[in-house]
């Protein structure tokens, strides 16, 4: 089970700005941060520390966690939130809190664009993105409302592929699957839309945009 945050460490994340997500505090409680994956050392001199999406996430569970008396599970044993990618077992709870935690998690990866990408950009996707395909791209399909597929019931499925920074996105109705498609091209993926040879079913193969 994840640890709670030290006081002093709770005090460092709510205390971040609202804007920037910008964290103070001493070398060490940085770092503490980091090593839980809260924060993050920002490149490019002077190496402030800004939150992760977690990190965003965390400080929006807890202001939530004192306007309303109930508790809120995490969604992993980890702490750390991850976007539906569709067949889950068994598949994670909906409702309101579910909703709050991925708009945070969207708003929290918008925020990191800006922060790590050379020119500030948050149209299109960032270094983390890059090296994590299948949760950048989930996350894009269910912050915009998109239905992950559950046994039995169709929705959409982000999976690997063979090919580098690419992922593969199934959804059985034609339609969903190009709206799926518009969702990650706002998002900055370059997506294409192909038949695979033995079933014929229609899928998206998705990239991240570099430009």
């Amino acid at each position: 089970m994840t640890r709670p945050l030290t006081a002093a460490q709770r005090r460092i994340v709510d205390a971040a700005d609202p804007g920037t997500g910008r964290l103070r505090g001493t070398p060490a409680q940085l770092a503490a941060l980091v090593k839980r994956g809260l924060a993050f050392r920002h490149p490019r001199p002077p190496h402030d520390h800004f939150l992760t999406p977690a990190g965003h996430r965390a400080r929006e569970s807890e202001a939530e966690a004192e306007a309303a008396p109930e508790p809120v599970e995490a969604p992993a044993a980890t702490g750390v939130f991850a976007a539906r990618v569709g067949g889950e077992h068994p598949a994670p709870e909906s409702g309101p809190a579910r909703l709050r935690e991925v708009r945070g998690a969207w708003q929290g990866m918008l925020e990191l664009r800006r922060m790590t990408n050379t020119d500030g950009a948050t149209d299109r996707p960032c270094g983390w993105e890059r090296s994590h395909l299948v949760q950048a791209a989930a996350l894009a399909l269910e912050a915009a409302g998109h239905r992950p597929a559950t046994d039995g019931e169709g929705g959409y499925r982000v999976r690997e592929t063979p090919q580098p920074e690419a992922v593969a996105v199934h959804e059985p109705d034609g339609e969903a699957l190009r709206a799926c498609a518009a969702t990650l091209e706002g998002a900055g993926w370059q997506v294409g839309e192909y038949t695979e040879p033995r079933t014929r079913a229609r899928y998206l193969l998705a990239s991240p945009r570099r430009v």
